[in-house]
């Protein structure tokens, strides 16, 4: 092994929201290489890793997790000592638009990486072997949806509701199985609704914002009643690193907020935020803009998490309450118009709602 590269991590989908911030939290750290393995689609763009390319200790490579022969190389390249799997098709509602990709990338991917690893493994010496971690990131969706009451444990039964939730928790179950079948060295984590700096412009907080300094209408989803449990991008970060580092193998754990909140409450929060920081030239309020839209299918009603786990086993809880990440959130967005610009530009976005194609068919 090339004694340069044994504290290697290997962080697949760097390029997208979250796993910027995980490369974010461990080049702050100064004490890994960090090397960003990213296909570059539309939610992995350019200019979010921009900041990282002068930094001595980072890396990036332009593949795609499905390309065995170019991730296979990669391993043989740079052997890591641990990889941080996050590359996914994650927006529910381009899975409904158009499921095969997920499919692809996130159980085909995933299914790629693990046979690799496992190969890799073989290839390392005992003590090398045991520091070893293959760390699969994922979701809560997996999971379902919950009435009014109840949280997601770690125990919970999986009943993924949309074709994004499926493929997820297949990958999720192939992990478990070559920790099970094959003794690779793996830890899991399921997270709640991630916001904050960097997220592509087509989810609810950017649009929300993008929506309110145009003074276009800010739709929301049905009567804006399903709730998410909501979870600042730089917490899942720390938490992320901190699993990979110290969580028990063959374990999962649950990642959340503790801050739940109703669509609208959270669309009516930052518009109460933008009121403040940035008052519309016209004296209007934000929230007056709020239009209720057709509701998406197989929208789950709530998801809430369990996540006592990671506090009781590894002493890890979030910094940010909702007010203080939402504000944060806002401010960046406010702050960071040229990249929003620039992701825009280059996934020709329109601005037209995903998630309806296949209910036009329908009606066709």
């Amino acid at each position: 092994m090339n004694k340069n590269m044994k504290n290697t991590i290997l962080v697949t989908g760097g390029a997208g929201f979250i796993g910027s911030a995980v490369i974010r939290n461990l080049l702050g750290r100064n004490d890994s290489h960090v090397v960003n393995v990213d296909k570059l689609t539309y939610a992995g763009n350019e200019s979010t890793i921009r900041p990282f390319e002068s930094h001595s200790l980072y890396s990036f490579e332009k593949a795609d997790i499905c390309d065995r022969d170019r991730m296979r190389d990669i391993f043989e390249r740079y052997q890591p000592r641990a990889v941080m799997h996050l590359a996914a098709e994650s927006h529910v509602d381009r899975s409904i638009d158009g499921p095969w990709e997920f499919i692809n990338t996130n159980i085909v991917g995933t299914y790629n990486l693990l046979e690799i690893a496992r190969s890799y493994l073989v290839s390392l010496s005992a003590a090398e072997g045991r520091g070893f971690r293959f760390h699969h990131i994922s979701t809560d969706e997996v999971f379902g949806t919950l009435g009014e009451t109840g949280q997601f444990t770690e125990d919970s039964p999986y009943q993924p509701n949309s074709p994004y939730s499926a493929s997820k928790a297949a990958s999720d179950h192939l992990v478990r199985a070559w920790n099970e079948t094959f003794s690779l060295p793996v830890v899991l984590s399921n997270c709640s609704n991630n916001y904050g700096p960097y997220q592509y412009p087509e989810k609810l907080l950017p649009v929300i914002i993008s929506k309110a300094v145009n003074l276009q209408p800010i739709p929301v989803y049905g009567t804006g009643n399903n709730i998410r449990d909501w979870l600042y991008v730089d917490d899942h970060a720390s938490a992320l690193v901190k699993i990979m580092e110290q969580g028990e193998i063959g374990r999962s754990y649950n990642v959340g907020g503790n801050e739940e909140r109703t669509n609208i409450e959270v669309v009516k929060t930052v518009c109460a935020i933008l009121d403040s920081i940035s008052p519309a030239a016209n004296g209007r309020l934000y929230s007056s803009l709020i239009e209720f839209v057709t509701d998406r299918p197989g929208h789950d009603f709530r998801y809430a998490i369990d996540a006592s786990r990671i506090k009781d086993e590894l002493d890890w809880e979030p910094s940010e309450t909702f007010m203080s990440g939402m504000e944060k959130t806002v401010r960046w967005y406010l702050d960071n118009t040229e990249w929003v610009d620039d992701v825009q530009a280059q996934n020709n976005m329109s601005g037209q709602r995903l998630g309806s194609a296949s209910m036009k068919e329908e009606r066709s």
